[in-house]
């Protein structure tokens, strides 16, 4: 009898161990998504880095740095270029302006980035006591719409080096022979998934987004902040 009570009472403490970590009693189950949400987010973003280093080498080359490698893991620990007191999407703007002549993968990344960490309100973890803005959120899924378009617009109008006027400033998305729409998948997800957080957000706390209806063409970086 005692050893069943032995082997009963070590079970209950293996699964109390397993489905009550301190950490996660503070936490809802939108806690738990804007975690994930987070978390994906910042790795989207790296991996859309990644594509464009290896579409257009030339720009971590502009930093120095010995390899693609090197330059994402910078990009990893928010170390990119400065552009004085611009943040966020003004980054974005001047990364894809032709008189920018640094590493513009890192500009528009590194804005991307953080524009992300103002609409988290610069946090990494949520908990019961944190109150997102669920239109913070919705602003940044159209940012992110709206930063995927500049990219694939965004054309050189004079030569430069051996890339003739009309090429992209950085190559991306690829038509022809060859299909390569991984950057649009990538920011496809991205964005579904700030859609689905805001939602959510949103629901929790009883309030409605306003939605904001723009042509891409025209269509100027919304505030998360």
């Amino acid at each position: 009898m005692k050893r069943r009570h032995w082997l009963v009472g070590i079970a209950s403490l293996a699964l109390i161990g397993c489905v009550t970590h301190p950490k996660q009693l503070a936490k809802g189950d939108v806690d738990r998504l804007a975690d994930l949400v987070r978390k994906e987010t910042r790795q989207g973003l790296l991996r859309l880095a990644d594509k464009l280093y290896r579409r257009n080498p030339r720009e971590w080359k502009k930093s120095g740095y010995a390899s693609r490698e090197a330059a994402l893991e910078k990009l990893a620990l928010g170390a990119w270029p400065r552009a004085g007191n611009l943040r966020g999407t003004e980054r974005v703007l001047v990364a894809l302006s032709e008189r920018y002549s640094g590493d513009r993968v890192a500009g528009f990344i590194g804005g991307l980035m953080e524009m992300l960490d103002d609409a988290f309100d610069r946090k990494e973890e949520f908990f019961l006591t944190d109150d997102l803005d669920a239109q913070r959120l919705y602003n940044a899924a159209r940012n992110l719409e709206i930063a995927a378009w500049k990219l694939r617009e965004a054309k050189r109008s004079v030569q430069e080096d051996d890339l003739p006027p009309g090429s992209p400033l950085l190559f991306a998305n690829e038509m022809g022979e060859v299909v390569n729409l991984s950057f649009e998948r990538e920011f496809g997800k991205l964005i579904m998934s700030m859609d689905l957080l805001s939602q959510t957000v949103a629901d929790r706390q009883n309030r409605t987004v306003a939605k904001v209806a723009q042509g891409l063409a025209t269509a100027v970086f919304l505030p998360v902040k």
